[in-house]
């Protein structure tokens, strides 16, 4: 797929940009990152961005496992292969089994046997969020067994994050990083 901005270039991006998304892109072992390379052609709109999205995962207050199984739901649901390809390998890293990956990429899956209680009501919860743009008293008062009022809040902010970027990189046609 061709992006329909192209992928940034030193004067584009600016060196600050230029800089991050060249160690994004050795980070990820791809030739380049295209979400930052063409992210970055917003210049400080897309330092705030990394800097709020680096404040959801990796440095928010849950868990890695947990925020890669919200993350990996919400790639799933908006079919946002882009968002797949990293997480998944960011999911294993933090202890996914491949099993767990494939249950949380299943959309039309039941009860998901391969997933604990834990990670179900969270898939139930991005589920629910995404469909219905809120959460029953039940479903937040399910959230609050497993996250605090904090993480709960946090939750709802990394859903609607990645539901946005889902839509931003589909929009914008930012090709996948690796073929």
């Amino acid at each position: 797929m061709t992006g329909r901005i192209p992928a940034g270039t030193l004067s584009s991006l600016r060196p600050i940009n230029y800089v991050v998304a060249r160690i994004a892109s050795r980070v990820v072992g791809a030739p380049d990152m295209h979400l930052f390379s063409t992210l970055g052609q917003t210049r400080g709109l897309f330092r705030a961005w990394l800097l709020y999205s680096a404040r959801l995962m990796p440095f928010g207050t849950l868990a890695r496992r947990d925020a890669e199984t919200v993350i990996l739901r919400v790639a799933a649901v908006r079919e946002c292969g882009y968002e797949q390809d990293h997480h998944r390998r960011l999911g294993r890293r933090a202890g996914l089994t491949a099993a767990e990956v494939a249950a949380l990429e299943d959309t039309g899956a039941g009860p998901q046997e391969d997933l604990d209680a834990r990670a179900r009501d969270l898939v139930a919860a991005v589920d629910e969020l995404l469909a219905d743009r809120d959460l029953t008293d039940a479903t937040w008062t399910q959230l609050g067994e497993h996250l605090t009022d904090r993480q709960r809040i946090e939750f709802v902010l990394l859903v609607t994050q990645y539901d946005g970027l889902a839509t931003t990189i589909g929009t914008l046609r930012i090709p996948r990083d690796y073929a």
